[in-house]
């Protein structure tokens, strides 16, 4: 018996007349978007202060939810996680000091139209800025939501050129928005130029709609995008119940094809900041073959501070999951530091102490014990193949400290080194 549901919309009297051939087409799904409150209000019960605070918060930020989305909410929960993900809240009103619009300065960080180049060997590239779906805690709300356009093919065409001359992007990254809101014949031209550039090695795309629009995940779309291999798909399940019959459907489509998945979930307040509801997650996660990789901590942008949770919140839950289940249900615990600084892994600590032969460590139990590192080992200078290949040289950060190309690294605004210039 399959413990997995499909979605019953015809209980629904907003869709009790909508086919299986209508409901299971992505096109009349994004037709159908909720995007107002007197809708919304024939899918679940809002109460006349949530009304207002609706029709408040929907003046600054938009609302859309799919209807296979919406058909997954409690009607009367305002708690239920799927709710929480898709219905704006009164709370996104507040600014707190530290909220930014661009957190992780990807405009910043950007040489051309869409797309940002902060690490070495890769790139971030946007192409487009609608979702099939405004999700509340959505880090890139500057951009999603506000001005529903695709990338020109001018921009994105002076993106590829960005590409095309950077030998050392290995990477690219196609998110948005999300990507699979193209058709497959815009995407593929994309993906088709980018698969031409030689140094490029992986293409990723993120996408959002196995989740919230798993119908998305079609036969043409997955026979388009395995021929453009090595290709990886991340997708961002949050919570347990996203995964449902036809969220685990399309994830294995894309997996017969030869096409990994990896799950990125931002650890939010009130929704999955438990360690159980997490683990729970990520064991659905690996039976739809699905790895978990990252848990974000969640961004500081603007409006969704009601969402964020402390760092150690994140560190208890990699303590419940390390050694408790298979190290394939370990995602890395991540923040993605504000101004551009990049993922920054965090963890709980397992190393306790070392001398010159001894390193002390701890288990998930709390044993503690000893490795006696080889008292002869001694690092010695590399000559193989791939030490000789600038390619492989480290770029920057302390990886230069580590290979001896480098012996300090500085900021670039030291009081004492504005004065030596003077």
């Amino acid at each position: 018996m399959n413990r997995y549901t499909k979605v019953k919309w015809k209980n629904i009297k907003l869709w009790e007349n909508v086919t299986e051939e209508q409901w299971y087409d992505y096109k009349w799904q994004l037709s159908n978007a909720i995007k107002d409150v007197e809708t919304l209000k024939k899918v679940a019960v809002i109460d006349k202060q949530e009304e207002e605070d609706l029709k408040k918060c929907l003046k600054k930020f938009r609302m859309a939810i799919t209807p296979y989305y919406a058909a997954l909410m409690d009607k009367k929960d305002k708690k239920c996680p799927v709710r929480m993900l898709a219905v704006p809240s009164a709370k996104e009103l507040i600014n707190s000091p530290e909220d930014l619009s661009d957190p992780l300065h990807e405009d910043i960080d950007s040489p051309a139209p869409g797309l940002t180049h902060r690490y070495p060997d890769r790139v971030l590239f946007l192409v487009t800025n609608i979702c099939s779906m405004n999700c509340r805690h959505c880090t890139r709300r500057r951009l999603v939501g506000f001005e529903d356009v695709h990338m020109s093919w001018e921009n994105i065409q002076k993106a590829i050129d960005y590409i095309k001359g950077a030998k050392e992007v290995r990477d690219v990254l196609i998110s948005g928005g999300d990507p699979f809101v193209l058709n497959d014949n815009m995407l593929e031209k994309i993906i088709s130029e980018i698969r031409k550039i030689k140094h490029v090695e992986i293409i990723r795309i993120g996408t959002r709609t196995p989740v919230v629009m798993p119908m998305r995940i079609t036969d043409s779309l997955v026979n388009m995008l395995k021929k453009y291999h090595p290709i990886y798909v991340n997708t961002h399940f949050n919570h347990p119940k996203e995964m449902t019959a036809d969220a685990r459907e399309a994830c294995e489509k894309l997996a017969n094809a030869g096409i990994p998945l990896g799950n990125q979930t931002v650890l939010l307040n009130g929704l999955n900041d438990c360690p159980q509801i997490m683990k729970k997650l990520m064991h659905e996660l690996l039976m739809a073959r699905v790895k978990p990789y990252y848990i974000y901590q969640c961004d500081l942008s603007m409006g969704i501070t009601h969402f964020r949770t402390s760092v150690s919140k994140g560190i208890e839950i990699i303590e419940s999951l390390r050694g408790h289940t298979t190290g394939m249900a370990v995602p890395t615990f991540v923040v993605d530091a504000p101004g551009g600084g990049g993922k920054i892994p965090v963890m709980p600590n397992y190393l306790i102490s070392m001398s010159d032969n001894k390193t002390i460590l701890r288990n998930y139990e709390g044993v503690i014990t000893t490795y006696t590192q080889p008292a002869d080992y001694r690092t010695n200078p590399c000559d193989c193949e791939y030490c000789k290949d600038e390619k492989y040289k480290p770029m920057d950060g302390i990886a230069k400290l580590l290979s001896g190309e480098k012996l300090t690294l500085e900021p670039a605004n030291l009081i004492r080194t504005k004065r030596h210039k003077k």
